[in-house]
């Protein structure tokens, strides 16, 4: 059974730099897509930054330049570097996963076959 555990959310002011990272387990497939969704209250969940088995990566625009996602396939996690932080960037941030690394990226995030349990990012102004 799949699992992702996120952790390191927390409260920051604006300019201010939060590490994400989301543990996985029992996904043991070859080809995949590891990332990040965000959600905010009232609005549609969107997606973030993404990661495939072979670390291409892709990100959405709202955020390049100042996230940077990576993962530790010894470790089983997948992390995501929060710099520059603003107060629009506040939202429950969730792990997914897909076992394929077609469509890796922000806008087919939704179509992902697991999702973690989120973490709460505030960025107060």
């Amino acid at each position: 059974q799949v699992h992702l555990v996120e952790s390191g959310g927390g409260s920051v002011q604006a300019g201010g730099s939060l590490r994400l990272s989301c543990a996985v387990s029992g996904f043991t497939y070859s080809t995949y897509c590891l990332g990040w969704s965000r959600q905010a209250p009232g609005q549609e969940r969107e997606g973030v930054a993404f990661i495939d088995s072979l670390g291409r990566t892709s990100y959405a625009d709202s955020i390049k330049g100042r996230f940077t996602i990576s993962k530790d396939n010894v470790n089983n996690t997948v992390s995501l570097q929060m710099n520059s932080l603003k107060p629009e960037d506040t939202a429950m941030y969730y792990c997914a996963a897909n076992p394929s690394w077609t469509n890796c990226s922000p806008g087919y995030s939704r179509l992902f076959a697991y999702w973690g349990q989120g973490t709460q990012v505030t960025v107060s102004s």
